[in-house]
């Protein structure tokens, strides 16, 4: 029972990049999936999350507008797309899960049951 990421990389600022956060052993369609990153030597930062219920997410200020976080139940895989990236978006970015608590919102306060090995991005011309 795990989450596996992919598709971190180097990217240039105004690049877009996707990375993906899939289930391994449970049926992620149940769980509310957040994001956060940490860039070096800087404390762990809220990105966003998505609740199993469909179109309820929630970002952070630094990634709204920017970024976006949809699920392919079917692929047990929930995404989150970086889009005009900039420097600042650099760092290790990590997924988690657990079982909603709200119906309506999902909270990145959460205490999650599944974490992501975290999967890296890096911005630079």
């Amino acid at each position: 029972v795990q989450l596996v990421q992919s598709g971190g990389g180097s990217v240039q600022p105004g690049d877009s990049l996707t990375l993906s956060c899939t289930a391994s052993g449970f049926n992620l369609d149940r769980y509310v999936v957040g994001w956060y990153r940490q860039a070096p030597w800087k404390e762990r930062e809220d990105v966003g999350c998505i609740h199993s219920n469909p179109g309820v997410t929630y970002f952070a200020d630094s990634a709204k507008g920017r970024f976006t976080i949809s699920r392919d139940d079917a692929k047990n895989t929930v995404y989150l797309q970086l889009n005009r990236v900039k420097a600042e978006d650099t760092g290790n970015y990590f997924c988690a899960a657990r079982i909603p608590v709200y119906d309506t919102v999902c909270v990145l306060s959460y205490t999650w049951d599944y974490w992501g090995q975290g999967t890296s991005v890096t911005v630079a011309s």
